[in-house]
């Protein structure tokens, strides 16, 4: 009965939690962007408190340096990729006329049977329609999710407010919040928290590595062949990089389509793009990720990329950022309650007879 009672008790929680969330979903953009901020930055607010600097000065010190980091890129960068930005939409209808246009009569007899044909333009005039419906779709979603505080102002100002007061006070919260759990079950909490904070903290910072190196990579190269809009698509698809896979291929796919309407008929410009993101793909995989992710994250790249789309279209911007560390901590639950079935006498007397 007691079991019961905790479970009850447990479910009621997490029903009436995810009811505010999606209700106050609109609200709450700069407090979780403010708290993902903290979370990062606590670490080195402890390291330099331990160095004996005051603690509220380590806190003004880091919340200033990334609010002047982020108004540095913001002036440096917003130009430039609102004018390419504006440019790349003008420019849709004629790619995509003329990738349609290709595949319909690609030219060479090799080129036109490995596209079936004309059937082929049409085939992927509807695959292209399709994909962007269902992006439109989830662009939407996350621009209204976050459109009662639409302005960009807004966030920077409580932002940075929400993350001080955050770091200043974060032991003393994780000390109230641990002061909740019944002592007979802390070791438990401890270990089920700590394996969340590993893949959490490991997924990103080594991933914030990853999408900083290979955007700065697709930008550099893209600008460096004469692609038009090379900055903006490098860096989109550096940041899109969060979600493994995605970022890249969503990259090649708008990169090949400007290089097949910007050097047609040149096909070794062409192949020199897609050659831009294959090379990044197989360092991403085999390099950066080993090195500055690793194995022990425990986040499957596509349960990842399905909690970002999910929780992105129930919640628009809040979902994508509360993605990963539900995903991170969905997927050490599961793991421990697994591990509880196979150890119960449920599992057990059904495996013996």
């Amino acid at each position: 009965m007691i079991h019961q009672r905790h479970l009850r008790f447990w479910i009621v929680t997490l029903v009436v939690f995810a009811f505010l969330l999606w209700l106050l979903s609109d609200i709450l953009l700069p407090f979780v962007a403010g708290l993902a901020l903290a979370y990062l930055q606590t670490p080195l607010a402890d390291r330099m408190e331990r160095l004996g600097m005051n603690r509220t000065l380590a806190a003004l010190l880091i919340v200033g340096f990334v609010v002047l980091t982020f108004i540095l890129l913001a002036l440096l960068l917003v130009p430039i990729l609102a004018n390419q930005a504006a440019a790349l939409i003008a420019d849709i209808p004629s790619y995509g006329a003329r990738l349609q246009a290709l595949l319909s009569d690609p030219g060479p007899p090799w080129l036109r049977q490995l596209l079936n044909g004309g059937d082929a333009g049409k085939t992927m005039s509807q695959v292209m329609s399709q994909a962007a419906g269902y992006m439109t779709t989830v662009v939407q979603s996350v621009w209204a999710g976050g459109k009662a505080l639409a302005s960009f102002v807004s966030v920077l100002v409580i932002m940075p407010v929400v993350t001080f007061y955050l770091i200043c006070d974060w032991h003393e919260m994780v000390a109230i919040l641990d002061g909740w759990v019944p002592p007979q079950n802390r070791a438990t909490v401890h270990r089920l928290v700590g394996e969340i904070d590993a893949a959490i903290s490991g997924f990103l910072r080594g991933q914030a590595g990853v999408c900083l190196v290979v955007g700065i990579y697709y930008a550099v190269a893209l600008s460096l062949v004469g692609l038009k809009f090379g900055l903006l698509i490098g860096l989109t698809a550096g940041v899109l990089t969060f979600m493994p896979y995605i970022g890249s291929m969503t990259g090649l796919l708008i990169a090949a389509s400007v290089a097949v309407g910007q050097f047609w008929p040149n096909w070794i410009s062409i192949a020199i793009v897609i050659g831009i993101f294959l090379v990044g793909q197989f360092v991403e995989g085999n390099v950066l990720g080993p090195k500055l992710v690793g194995d022990r994250v425990g986040l499957h790249p596509v349960w990842l990329i399905f909690a970002m789309f999910a929780f992105g279209y129930l919640l628009g911007l809040v979902g994508l950022l509360i993605a990963v560390p539900l995903a991170a901590a969905i997927g050490v639950l599961f793991r421990f309650g697994l591990s509880r079935y196979y150890a119960s006498p449920f599992y057990l007397d059904e495996e013996s007879g």
